[in-house]
């Protein structure tokens, strides 16, 4: 009897037991939730790091090399074998190179010095440092001239020109004092007349090592003389590119190669098939000599400072007050003033306000709109002249969180684009480098805790 009632009572508990497991499981959901909706529907501050360093990148364009050069052409037919290094000046009647009749016969082997292996590795690496895929017909050239460097590295260990060949005939001079280049590309009379857009395509550019050829014809190129320290670049411009550089009658170029500047006289150039500028140099043409094109950056974005988003400026009102009423703290160098207060029983005093002063201009000082309200009186010290606040003016900022919430930053902009402010360092009440910044200004208010 009794096993039948404990039956009928086990089928009539109910399934579903409340205990503690249960009611913490609840709670951590029913919290897990309103979390979720907290985040969904609250506004959220993004905030960004104040940094240093220009407005924008400056531009940057491939550049032709002109420069005052005279191919020197063989007298006659024969061998040629070079004294002079390539890359180096030469005197007017200095030897460069001879020609003999018969072929010049090997003496055998010769072995670089520990020197001048540095000297082909460092060119070997310069290559690579600087070398473009986009732009791979410069292998070819490179090889060449490094073939020709070696030859020119051994001649001199060898005691003459020639450590790996030798053979007696003329010996031809220099015609004027001027750097020897052993090559040519089509490019040596392009000038700022004659340029084209066509020769800004590097695909099409074809260059030949003169070192290479034993034997040359009477007529047949032999070295390049370029006889002018005095050299010019062209680049091509866009029209808003020329917009830019209108009216500069000098610039500055970062050569991006070995990362090198120099200052040049600038000159645009408009011609039918687009718009050109010519830079000239008075110095530094020896460093780029063996090269035609040059990957270069017109430094236009001198102004640095620290660098914000425009997105994060904000204007803030600021009382205008006169600096005749200011007061001057004791032992301090902060100011105040005195404002005329009125107590509930139509009593008059003084009080003393040791106000924050954002910025000054001849007359007024720019005072903080929470220290003051519209109508207050202040009095001048010793007098009984008044001036009543009223007048407001606005400063931009922008709203800095370093301590959880945000504070009112006081910026002097120097430079700005559409996206970022360049803005003076040192200010008073300013920015410091890596400050904490609301990006957004429109989302938080003054004081607002964020954090």
């Amino acid at each position: 009897m009794q096993s039948g009632e404990k039956k009928e009572k086990e089928q009539r508990r109910s399934p579903f037991t409340l205990n503690i497991g249960i009611i913490l499981f609840g709670a951590i959901l029913v919290y897990i939730i309103i979390c979720i909706f907290i985040y969904a529907t609250t506004t959220h501050i993004s905030t960004c790091q104040v940094t240093a360093g220009p407005l924008a990148r400056n531009q940057t364009y491939t550049a032709i090399a002109v420069r005052s050069e005279t191919l020197i052409t063989a007298n006659n037919e024969g061998y040629v074998n070079y004294y002079a290094l390539e890359g180096r000046k030469v005197r007017k009647a200095g030897a460069v190179y001879s020609l003999s009749q018969t072929p010049p016969k090997t003496t055998g082997e010769t072995k670089l010095s520990e020197e001048s292996l540095n000297g082909v590795r460092s060119l070997v690496a310069q290559f690579a440092n600087s070398f473009d895929p986009a732009h791979f017909n410069d292998v070819y050239a490179f090889k060449y001239a490094l073939s020709g460097s070696i030859l020119n590295y051994a001649g001199l260990e060898g005691g003459s020109s020639t450590a790996m060949l030798s053979g007696q005939g003329t010996v031809y001079q220099s015609p004027e004092n001027g750097v020897i280049v052993y090559s040519e590309d089509g490019y040596e009379n392009v000038t700022e007349q004659s340029v084209t857009s066509a020769d800004f395509d590097r695909s099409s550019y074809q260059y030949r090592n003169l070192k290479t050829a034993e034997k040359v014809t009477a007529g047949a190129p032999v070295y390049k003389l370029i006889d002018n320290d005095t050299w010019s670049i062209l680049i091509q411009l866009t029209s808003s590119q020329a917009s830019r550089l209108e009216g500069r009658e000098s610039i500055k170029v970062k050569f991006l190669k070995d990362d090198s500047s120099m200052n040049g006289e600038l000159k645009l150039l408009t011609k039918s098939d687009g718009i050109y500028a010519m830079i000239t140099f008075s110095s530094g043409m020896i460093r780029f000599v063996t090269e035609r094109f040059l990957d270069i950056e017109l430094v236009t974005n001198s102004e640095t400072g620290l660098k914000i988003p425009v997105s994060s400026v904000v204007s803030k009102d600021f009382y205008l007050i006169s600096k005749k009423f200011a007061v001057n703290v004791e032992n301090s160098s902060d100011i105040g003033f005195l404002k005329r207060v009125t107590d509930k029983d139509g009593n008059t005093s003084t009080e003393f306000i040791n106000a924050t002063i954002y910025e000054s201009d001849e007359e007024y000082y720019y005072v903080d709109t929470q220290e003051f309200a519209d109508g207050d009186v202040l009095l001048m010290e010793n007098s009984n002249q008044t001036f009543t606040v009223k007048d407001i003016a606005q400063l931009e900022g922008v709203y800095c969180v370093n301590k959880g919430y945000a504070v009112f930053r006081k910026i002097e902009i120097i430079d700005q684009n559409e996206e970022y402010c360049i803005v003076a360092t040192g200010t008073s009440y300013g920015l410091s480098l890596y400050d904490n910044i609301v990006l957004d200004s429109n989302t938080v208010q003054e004081d607002e805790i964020l954090f």
